[in-house]
């Protein structure tokens, strides 16, 4: 864990999201929680990051999503180079298909 990120509030945060128990109750906690923009920036990161473990293009990626090669970029790096936490969702979610 980033010693910078973990601090009493942030795991009073992740404490409260792992109440969390449908896709409905998602919903209302996050939209009091985040702007839409900052849900639209969170969700358009998901896909890319799936979008890039499919091996999807940049130019495919930009295309279908509308996120920036900035964006895509900074996704990949974490794919690349982080704590592994897209692949540990991402992994997850395919094991329920």
């Amino acid at each position: 864990m980033n010693d910078k990120l973990q601090n009493d509030s942030v795991d009073f945060l992740f404490d409260a999201i792992l109440q969390l128990r449908t896709r409905e109750e998602c919903y209302s906690f996050f939209e009091d929680l985040c702007t839409v923009k900052e849900l639209q920036s969170m969700s358009q990161r998901m896909e890319v990051a799936a979008m890039l473990t499919g091996n999807e293009t940049y130019l495919t990626i930009a295309s279908k999503t509308g996120a920036s090669t900035a964006t895509i970029s900074r996704v990949n790096r974490s794919l690349a180079y982080g704590k592994d936490g897209y692949k540990l969702v991402l992994d997850r979610m395919n094991e329920l298909e």
